[in-house]
């Protein structure tokens, strides 16, 4: 999936979704081999950087959203938009794509 490059300087999300600061990729293997750029994985892990207001319920009430700001999270793997934000690398993904919260 090709990302999306923006030049600008906040990301709100809406609803229940969430941007996330991609952590890095691996370098190198657990026995010290050093990987090429295309042998790595699409890292799964990363950090919230804005929460959106949270999902609209049927009576038009929001529901909080699980997650804020600052937390560590696992994502599924193929969720979410790849967003290019200066040199960084994010994602936009709704909070139902979030597995779990790691410490």
């Amino acid at each position: 999936m090709a990302a999306v490059t923006l030049s600008v300087s906040t990301v709100k999300p809406l609803g229940d979704r969430v941007f996330v600061k991609v952590s890095a990729a691996e370098e190198q293997t657990a026995g010290g081999i050093l990987l090429p750029d295309n042998a790595k994985e699409k890292p799964q892990v990363g950090e919230i950087v804005s929460v959106g207001p949270g999902k609209r319920n049927d009576d038009g009430s929001r529901s909080e959203p699980e997650v804020k700001v600052g937390d560590k999270v696992l994502y599924s793997k193929y969720a979410g938009t790849d967003i290019k934000l200066g040199g960084d690398e994010f994602i936009l993904l709704s909070e139902k794509d979030i597995l779990a919260v790691v410490g």
